[in-house]
């Protein structure tokens, strides 16, 4: 005799939501009570303060849990995107939501207009833990994934609470397919459209009159990665952005440039490297170098932690299992030439 299989059974579940905080959880249009019923494969009805679920139990539970989450993240002030929904359909797969709460609660700082600047996924919780626990911190992963702002987010309020007495922000002057001197200019001209996005964060962080002034008295300082040779940073908070195109040379001056009373971030995108195709790259090097030394963080951030568009996101995704596939065929191969 066939036993039925219950997890295949449609059932329906009640539960109350708000009616001041339904349009927030469901989106203008419903665009995210959509989402939801068309990723679960569930049934959502919202009469007043009662929303019926109808589908499987499996699903139905899911969707339960992720709609109770968005509602908690309502009542805490949480402005719901799709970004938020998509992250809390993927904690849901493993029954996990309840963490979307804990990382909504700590806030690192404010930008310049009020919006406060938090983790929005499990992998930058851990990256933002990591900073404020350790010295050096590598914070490694897909554009996207908020390394370098969130660095810098941590930067200014260590700064702010003078924990640190400067900010040192250096990148590699690496061209991306294109050549310096073709740019008008000063070497500093040349190199500043380099530096622009650390820039960009600075001004919507902390204004761009207060950067201003904190430039000029050389407690902030933006600078290619060149500049940092025979310096000693004492007191310092650096971050060191695009670091997957440092070579193993530079990535090891940099790494004992790091003095007394500092803080060091380095950040990258193994999937972006600029340089030659002979040349290894320094970030790939320190982080099999420096793997088993306690006191270094390394945060290894994924397509789950992209925090911009979703497309992003999936243009992320879709570029990792292109690379998977080349490297599985290349393995293959391999094996077969024995």
């Amino acid at each position: 005799m066939n036993t039925p299989n219950t997890q295949q059974e449609e059932t329906e579940h009640i539960i109350h939501i708000s009616a001041e905080h339904a349009q927030n959880i469901f989106g203008q249009f419903d665009i995210y009570k959509k989402k939801i019923e068309q990723e679960l494969s569930v049934s959502m009805i919202l009469r007043d303060d009662q929303l019926k679920l109808r589908g499987t139990q499996e699903k139905v539970c899911r969707a339960e849990e992720v709609v109770k989450e968005l509602a908690r993240l309502t009542e805490r002030g949480s402005v719901i995107t799709e970004q938020v929904v998509d992250y809390v359909l993927h904690l849901s797969e493993s029954h996990q939501t309840g963490q979307m709460t804990e990382i909504d609660q700590d806030i690192i700082c404010h930008t310049i207009h009020g919006k406060p600047i938090k983790a929005k996924t499990v992998g930058q919780k851990e990256y933002i833990d990591q900073i404020t626990q350790k010295m050096i911190v590598f914070g490694v992963g897909p554009a996207g994934t908020g390394k370098t702002y969130l660095a810098m987010a941590k930067a200014i309020t260590a700064f702010k609470n003078n924990e640190v007495s400067r900010i040192i922000l250096t990148r590699p002057a690496i061209e991306a397919g294109e050549k310096l001197g073709f740019l008008p200019g000063d070497l500093q001209s040349k190199v500043d459209p380099y530096l622009r996005p650390l820039y960009d964060a600075l001004y919507e962080i902390m204004g761009a009159d207060t950067f201003m002034k904190n430039m000029e008295k050389g407690v902030i300082e933006v600078a290619p990665l060149a500049y940092m040779r025979g310096r000693t940073l004492d007191n310092s908070f650096i971050v060191l952005d695009e670091a997957q195109n440092t070579t193993p040379a530079q990535m090891k001056m940099f790494l004992t440039r790091i003095g007394f009373g500092s803080k060091a971030v380095i950040t990258g995108d193994l999937s972006q490297k600029d340089l030659a195709l002979n040349v290894k790259s320094g970030l790939e090097e320190a982080l099999y170098v420096l793997r088993n030394v306690n006191e270094i963080g390394i945060c290894r951030l994924t397509s789950h932690d992209v925090v911009r568009h979703p497309l992003v996101q999936k243009i992320v995704t879709a570029y990792e299992d292109y690379e998977n596939q080349k490297e599985h065929i290349k393995n293959k191969n391999s094996h077969y030439k024995k």
